[in-house]
């Protein structure tokens, strides 16, 4: 029974950033306005000159404090002040200091307050160079900062938990519709005043307001996913302020959100049957899922034919096709924590009888909740936020049919995502084209079948960024590259952060191995 010891690990949450996808272009505005505008020199003394009041968080790793900043900069004299909670892990060392290391989380609607502890604890010559820092990115609550709010948790999970995403018939869809029309609803109800604010142009000035407070000139920042658009924009609006910067797993932040996220069922679809697929097949006699790829798959849309025509009730969750489609993408993200728990759950959901209470159990509460309602709002606040969308119902019902049809794993919820954008309140977010100009040296990290932040969009993403060098990670496709107990890519990023080298050109790493079953 060993292999149900972690039968739940994979997270569900992370199958909510970015999987949104179809896309209009950005509104167009001058990028070189924003960057002078959002200096430190016209930020109004209240902010500029604030005392952040550190105190002991995170177990006692971490300090953290409540930072005031404008809810709108681009009025900061008038507008009104939000809060944004940001934490630091001090220099250990007494050597020669690197300065500050700014860190980032993904979603967007991911929680980066205790990001830095993590990482001082894996790199502890990192934690002896820099001051480790890190915040949650306004709208994100949960630990001080000025929250976002929508709807409760009960009407999240109808998004999910009410028929299948894969019907198109016209009932499901016109219900798609106004389940959409009534989140944002509730979002200008709980957030209106809030939700024109909640962007990554806002949330950039957030930051250089951070690193003023913290009296340094210059940052060097780590992001990955989401947060290499949040860093692209960071450099260029504050080119002068960025020392070294790395962007793991990359959106193309050089385009727009939706022709970003138009193509991520294609990558979902190409993680789950180019590598899932093959490794459930070769394991066959640990899972009993199919011998081949083929009868793999099939397996699976038997078990999901299965949830369609009789929902099953697991320990008191009724699980759902789509709550199989969920938990199926937020396994594509990582093969070693992830594949082999999902392929357990697999085996738990068609057999339950035969599972033991706690495997039950453990499933059962990660399939409670698809996506969680603080992450579920502030990711459609920034994604919905930062760009404007085409409103025809016509043109989504379209391509969601075709993302249905083509890709089923995650083009499924294409329409359930894309329909909430097309009600969101009309932004005036400024566009930013990003250039890389007067940028240093810029390291990128991409896995060749990331499912989210896809492959060809990172490359994109590098053209649009002349001093970048680019690190490929072949022969795999998890999410996330630092930290993810590959040594080739770690020693990438440690020799640029602490000796500032970086590759004469783009280079490759080989992907970690693929997990042994019980691993």
């Amino acid at each position: 029974m060993s292999k149900f010891r972690n039968a739940a690990r994979w997270s569900l949450a992370a199958t909510a950033g970015l999987l949104v996808a179809a896309t209009l272009p950005l509104a167009t505005a001058n990028a070189s306005t924003a960057r002078t505008s959002g200096t430190t020199a016209q930020v109004p003394d209240r902010y500029l000159k604030q005392k952040l009041d550190w105190t002991s968080c995170a177990s006692g790793a971490l300090e953290c404090a409540a930072m005031s900043v404008p809810r709108d900069w681009h009025h900061a004299d008038t507008s009104p002040a939000i809060t944004v909670e940001v934490s630091r892990h001090r220099a250990t060392g007494t050597g020669a200091r690197k300065g500050v290391l700014m860190m980032a989380a993904g979603g967007p609607g991911a929680s980066g307050l205790k990001r830095p502890a993590g990482l001082a604890k894996d790199e502890p010559t990192l934690a002896a160079a820099y001051d480790i820092v890190g915040f949650d990115q306004r709208g994100v609550g949960g630990n001080g900062t000025t929250p976002v709010v929508c709807s409760d948790q009960a009407t999240v999970d109808s998004f999910f938990t009410s028929g299948d995403l894969r019907d198109r018939s016209d009932q499901a869809i016109r219900q798609t519709f106004e389940r959409a029309r009534a989140f944002v609803r509730d979002c200008r109800r709980n957030s209106g005043d809030l939700l024109p604010y909640i962007t990554t142009d806002q949330a950039t000035r957030d930051m250089d307001l951070y690193r003023a407070l913290l009296g340094v000139d210059k940052i060097s920042y780590y992001g990955p996913s989401y947060a290499t658009f949040l860093g692209a924009y960071y450099a260029t609006e504050f080119p002068g302020r960025v020392e070294r910067m790395v962007l793991d797993s990359n959106i193309d932040f050089s385009g727009d959100w939706q022709s970003f996220l138009k193509g991520q069922p294609l990558s979902f679809q190409r993680r789950y049957e180019q590598d899932f697929l093959p490794w459930l097949a070769k394991n066959d006699a640990t899972y009993h899922q199919g011998r081949t790829p083929a009868e793999a798959k099939a397996s699976y849309e038997r078990l999901r034919k299965a949830l369609h025509d009789h929902p099953l009730d697991l320990e008191g969750t009724l699980v759902t096709p789509n709550h199989l489609d969920v938990a199926a993408t937020g396994a594509m993200y990582n093969a070693k924590d992830n594949f082999a728990d999902f392929a357990t759950a697999l085996e738990v959901l068609e057999h339950p009888d035969a599972a033991p209470a706690p495997a039950r159990k453990a499933i059962a509460d990660q399939l409670q909740h698809p996506m969680y309602a603080g992450f579920f709002a502030d990711f459609f606040s920034v994604t919905c936020g930062d760009t404007p969308w085409d409103r025809s119902s016509r043109d989504w019902i379209r391509d969601s049919a075709k993302a249905t049809r083509d890709y089923p794993l995650a083009g499924a919820r294409e329409l359930t995502f894309t329909s909430i954008c097309a009600a969101w309140p009309h932004t005036s977010a400024p566009h930013i084209k990003v250039t890389g100009k007067n940028l240093p040296p810029v390291l990128m990290l991409n896995s060749t079948h990331d499912p989210a932040t896809y492959y060809e969009a990172a490359v994109r993403a590098h053209r649009a960024l002349p001093t970048s060098r680019l690190v490929t990670v072949v022969g795999g496709g998890d999410h996330g590259q630092y930290r993810n107990k590959n040594g080739c890519v770690d020693t990438f990023v440690n020799d640029y952060f602490l000796d500032d080298k970086i590759p004469a050109t783009d280079t490759t790493c080989a992907a970690n191995p693929l997990p042994m079953p019980g691993s």
